[in-house]
């Protein structure tokens, strides 16, 4: 269960780089992107085309660094890139763009390389006011804004030698009346999950004006903290905290499903995130549809009254199936419907595929839709239950690329994906439950396929369990996700300081934890449960947690 687009930035980038040998153009290189002196990196490597020398880079790339927004139109492989004072148009296989609506000339466009968008580095990285230089000695693209007075600014480097053939403007550093920037790529991830099934973090109260000044008072205390990232709940139970055509209102605003809370929550939060530069999350759970057995009190919209065939009740409550394509497609639907109509920053899916709480005695009845939906592909229903959650993210990551390439798509896993006593090349653990073998989700597919951006086991254990400790498990997940581009996030558990559990005796648990996290360039940063524990502030972890940020 544990488990933004901050107004999301964006550079896309034309390199014409000279002398460059030939031998690059056949593979990815080991071409760096600095901006303002600081090394960026995106989900894919970026590569000189063989045509024109042009530095290709994801769109992603700078996504955390510029002021920007980026839409994709997959229907006409156009890229639309918007600042404060340009909008650049490039569309694939065309070999003119436009800034503001004036024609400029390309010497490369629009390119897709293993399912992701990939755009020319110079052309618009100078279209947004950026300055963009070459170091061919360091193989270093170093970027620049106005402001910057380091290696590669516009006040130590000279012009480069292509530049676009159309005034971009001036760059307006005042701010005015701008959201903050997210201090995500500079500082890592600071995440805090706030819940909103059974009222658990918000809202506490009834009320548009009431539940909108708790909100707003939770960031506040949130951003006081150190946190610069939400991941809020928004599909907590087949229902919905915002404006929906495909599920009901969630009970947990006024009480009753599928009344109209009088605003739009989602909308709300999203902007009041990005107010105070915080990236917003948007957190389903994807196959839960109720948390009880009693349907009296469902909408009628409700998916297990619209379709009961898709629905199995288990462990007294009602999952929607993952072995029923069509149930599959709906849960799809509904992250896309959020992903197309609200400013996130990313998608965000907790640990619930298939229920934890199966055993041999007490069994998630899909015998019938195993018989029907096999078709011979998979040897055991195991193997075609994990098929079933694959083919899942798969089809969502696509999804969510082909409308919004700037929108991060992450999901938090049960912390241990299998034990090596299960398999030699799992964890150094004797965890009684596994991610691989309980809900099936198969993580290291997802990792090696690059679809997800990024990953957050909830690794909620101290560095002293004898069977799944802290180190030995963040060691697994860091080394599974090495030289992948998926990014790792760790997900920590400071609701359990001063629990009987071994190790959480004191905060000292969390920091000692996070400096741990340390050894790994590919941690990006941590995500905390709960929000209201952090608000609690047990054994005094705040200060604690500010000191090591250094705030």
């Amino acid at each position: 269960m544990k488990m933004v687009r901050f107004i999301a930035v964006f550079l896309v980038m034309l390199m014409i780089v000279p002398s460059i040998s030939s031998t690059l153009h056949a593979a990815d290189s080991d071409i760096k992107i600095m901006l303002d002196g600081e090394q960026i990196q995106g989900d894919a490597a970026p590569y000189i085309t063989s045509k024109s020398n042009v530095t290709m880079v994801p769109l992603r790339l700078v996504s955390e660094n510029l002021k920007a927004k980026i839409a994709w139109n997959q229907s006409t492989s156009t890229v639309t890139i918007t600042s404060d004072k340009q909008v650049l148009v490039l569309t694939s296989g065309q070999n003119t763009a436009t800034i503001n609506n004036k024609s400029v000339s390309l010497d490369a466009s629009v390119e897709m390389k293993n399912g992701r968008v990939m755009v020319p580095l110079r052309f618009i990285g100078e279209g947004l006011g950026l300055d963009v230089n070459w170091d061919q000695a360091n193989q270093t693209v170093n970027l620049a804004t106005s402001s910057y007075q380091g290696t590669g600014s516009k006040n130590n480097s000279s012009k480069p030698s292509t530049p676009p053939t159309t005034n971009t403007g001036t760059t307006d550093n005042s701010n005015s009346g701008k959201a903050p920037t997210s201090t995500v790529a500079k500082d890592g991830l600071r995440g805090a999950w706030i819940s909103t099934v059974y009222n658990l973090d918000w809202p506490a109260t009834s009320g548009a004006t009431k539940q909108k000044q708790e909100f707003s008072k939770l960031l506040d205390d949130l951003q006081g903290m150190g946190i610069n990232a939400v991941f809020v709940q928004v599909r907590p139970a087949g229902d919905a905290l915002y404006k929906s055509s495909l599920m009901p209102w969630s009970k947990y605003l006024t009480g009753t499903q599928g009344k109209d809370p009088g605003y739009d929550p989602l909308e709300y939060m999203v902007a009041e995130a990005h107010k105070r530069g915080m990236e917003f999350h948007a957190w389903f759970n994807p196959f839960r549809a109720t948390t009880d057995a009693n349907t009296s009190k469902l909408a009628s919209n409700n998916v297990v009254l619209k379709h009961p065939d898709w629905v199995i009740k288990f462990d007294n409550k009602y999952y929607l199936n993952p072995g029923i394509p069509a149930a599959r497609q709906s849960v799809i639907d509904t992250v896309m419907e959020v992903v197309n109509n609200y400013d996130i920053d990313g998608v965000h899916l907790d640990d619930y595929f298939y229920p934890y709480s199966e055993t041999a005695s007490n069994k998630f009845g899909d015998d019938s839709t195993y018989a029907s939906y096999n078709s011979g592909k998979f040897k055991t229903k195991a193997d075609w239950r994990r098929g079933n959650i694959n083919s899942f993210v798969q089809q969502l990551n696509t999804s969510i690329h082909n409308s919004k390439p700037a929108v991060k798509f992450g999901i938090s896993p049960f912390g241990v994906w299998r034990n090596k006593s299960s398999d030699i090349t799992g964890s150094d653990t004797k965890a009684g439950v596994t991610a691989y073998d309980t809900t099936y989700a198969d993580t290291r597919t997802w990792i090696k396929n690059g679809w997800i951006d990024y990953i957050a086991p909830q690794v909620y254990w101290s560095m002293t369990l004898p069977v799944a400790r802290y180190d030995k498990v963040v060691d697994w997940w860091a080394n599974e996700t090495k030289n992948t581009g998926v990014d790792l996030y760790i997900g920590q558990a400071l609701y359990k300081i001063s629990t009987p559990e071994i190790g959480w005796s004191s905060s000292n648990e969390i920091i000692n934890q996070l400096k741990y996290n340390e050894k790994y360039s590919n941690i990006k940063g941590s995500i905390f449960f709960s929000a209201k524990d952090l608000k609690k502030n047990p054994q005094g972890v705040l200060a604690k947690l500010r000191s090591y940020w250094g705030l």
